[in-house]
């Protein structure tokens, strides 16, 4: 399956020795999806995106961006993710993907009142419970009626969603290793991060207590299941 990497992140000096967006989410995912060919597609800095029925999916990465904020690919976005849901397209969305998608299908999203979140969180789905990296302020507030509540968590009530059309989205970042969310705390205090909001962050952290291969598996069989349909 040719799957592609929409990389929404500007570069950033602080945390670029981990790599670009796209290459951190194929790096979580392609072990479990051995037989996808990624593609980064890097919007940020200005390439164009692509039209719909080029790949067999999308990738729709986080971004320093919020929904409401002027970007020239900001409108583009929504309409490709509208002819994505036209033609029966597998997209997955990751945190900014995640509140892009929710906007672009009819929900909305905006800056949540506790400030900005970084470290390791825990979210509840069904039955199960699993500890997550976190790196936002923005969250889902408006459900698209299309969408269905798949996880939660305590600060987010919305942390992901399930469409009726082949669609996910997760407002946790399962790319992210331990290294680069304690980088980014380290970069973030003092400025997006008050000194104790800093240490209740690397607090979070110190267990290293997120799989690796969190929800990998899930979305690569997503990605084969829907694809297949396709």
């Amino acid at each position: 399956m040719n799957i592609a990497i929409l990389n929404l992140s500007a570069p950033y000096a602080a945390l670029d020795h981990h790599g670009s967006a796209a290459y951190i989410i194929e790096q979580w995912l392609s072990p479990d999806f051995p037989e996808a060919v990624f593609t980064e597609v890097f919007v940020a800095i200005g390439e164009a995106l692509p039209d719909a029925p080029d790949f067999d999916g999308y990738i729709i990465s986080g971004s320093e961006k919020g929904v409401y904020d002027p970007c020239d690919w900001m409108e583009p976005l929504k309409n490709l993710l509208r002819e994505l849901r036209q033609l029966q397209v597998p997209v997955f969305g990751i945190c900014f993907g995640h509140q892009i998608m929710a906007e672009a299908y009819g929900g909305k999203a905006a800056k949540a009142e506790h400030g900005f979140v970084v470290g390791e969180k825990s979210y509840s789905e069904g039955s199960t419970t699993y500890r997550a990296h976190a790196m936002h302020q923005d969250q889902v507030t408006e459900i698209p009626d299309s969408a269905t509540v798949t996880a939660t968590a305590s600060y987010c009530p919305v942390a992901a969603l399930d469409y009726n059309f082949p669609a996910r989205s997760v407002q946790f970042h399962p790319e992210f290793g331990n290294q680069l969310v304690a980088d980014a705390i380290e970069d973030f205090e003092g400025d997006l991060l008050t000194p104790d909001e800093a240490a209740i962050s690397r607090e979070s952290i110190s267990h290293n207590a997120v799989q690796h291969s969190l929800y990998a598996v899930e979305i690569a069989d997503f990605f084969r299941r829907t694809g297949e349909n396709y």
